[in-house]
């Protein structure tokens, strides 16, 4: 059984999918904070959180865990910004929790979500694992602080594990079942999303005068089924000893500016939606651009879905099916 914390969540939900689809069962640990519980589907579940470790003892005492894949975070960059007590609290203290839990159960095995974030102002782009890790906001510099304490519980206490660094997650389930939905919602594309469908009044452009080609921000965006697959992947090599603890980029290797992301889903969606400018929001870089070189080289793995035509098609699908309802 593979415990999949933070699995009633966007990309925790897509993992239970594929954890399926490869033959694991998976335990949903969440708090339901951010989650979905229909995400859950008929998937067993335990509803706990990683800053009470009574919970995180009992979910490994009540269940044979063979390993974990750890998604449960605060992942919002001004909340960082606004309340960096929740991160540390969350996203490092919670972490120490959650490797105490599987160091006392003889769990050792793990996946974490980590993040692209943990760069901060890169000094090369494309972006590889080399680079040197200087967050520029709280949210990377918690998860930073989990990835080095991921290198001294392996060395003190044998964990393997995979710090999975994610560029832009984007894009929604093909089968329509699951996909982008956050409150508040501060990603670039199911905005857009929402403004095509009239669900808000326009799309702000936060920041036109970045040293990039048209003045915005430039991102990776990777479909959130590729992202799925690769801890799949990665949790299999991990299991069979195949593949050491390290760090490895998900990224396609292309970024897409700002302004190219709306102009393709306007097209995609058929709207002319309202874009408005606004400053810069605090703690974004320029250019976030992986060199996924060590996943396809020690992963065997590439993003295969995630062209920005897809992943706009896939989300404006699912945005479609979600919000018509409500």
């Amino acid at each position: 059984m593979i415990l999949v914390t933070g699995g009633a969540g966007y990309i925790g939900s897509h993992a239970i999918k594929a954890l399926r689809s490869g033959g694991f069962e998976p335990l949903i640990f969440d708090n339901f904070s951010t989650g979905h519980r229909d995400f859950a589907h008929d998937t067993r579940l335990v509803e706990g959180d990683l800053t009470n470790p009574d919970n995180l003892k009992r979910v490994f005492q009540d269940y044979r865990i063979d390993g974990v894949l750890h998604f449960a975070g605060r992942a919002l960059v001004p909340e960082s910004h606004r309340s960096p007590e929740l991160y540390y609290a969350t996203n490092v203290t919670g972490g120490i929790n959650l490797l105490t839990a599987m160091k006392n159960a003889g769990v050792r095995h793990l996946i974490f979500s980590s993040t692209c974030a943990t760069y901060g102002i890169p000094e090369r782009v494309p972006i590889d694992e080399d680079t040197p890790q200087r967050p520029i906001n709280p949210y990377g510099e918690t998860k930073l602080a989990f990835e080095r304490a991921l290198k001294w519980f392996r060395d003190t206490y044998g964990i393997q594990y995979l710090a999975l660094r994610y560029f832009n997650a984007a894009g929604a389930d093909p089968d329509g079942d699951i996909g982008e939905d956050h409150d508040p919602e501060t990603h670039l594309i199911p905005l857009v999303m929402d403004a095509a469908m009239g669900r808000r009044p326009e799309v702000n452009i936060l920041g036109t005068d970045y040293p990039t080609p048209d003045g915005t921000c430039i991102r990776d965006y990777i479909h959130v089924s590729d992202l799925a697959t690769a801890h799949v992947t990665g949790l299999q090599a991990l299991l069979s000893g195949r593949l050491e603890s390290q760090a490895i980029n998900l990224g396609t290797g292309k970024g897409y500016s700002v302004r190219e992301v709306v102009d393709t889903a306007r097209q995609i969606t058929k709207s002319s939606f309202r874009v408005t400018e606004a400053p810069r929001r605090e703690g974004d870089p320029p250019s976030l651009v992986a060199a996924a070189d060590r996943a396809r080289t020690a992963l065997g793995w590439k993003a295969e879905g995630s062209s920005l035509d897809r992943i706009i098609s896939s989300a404006w699908d699912w945005h479609r099916r979600r919000f018509a309802r409500r």
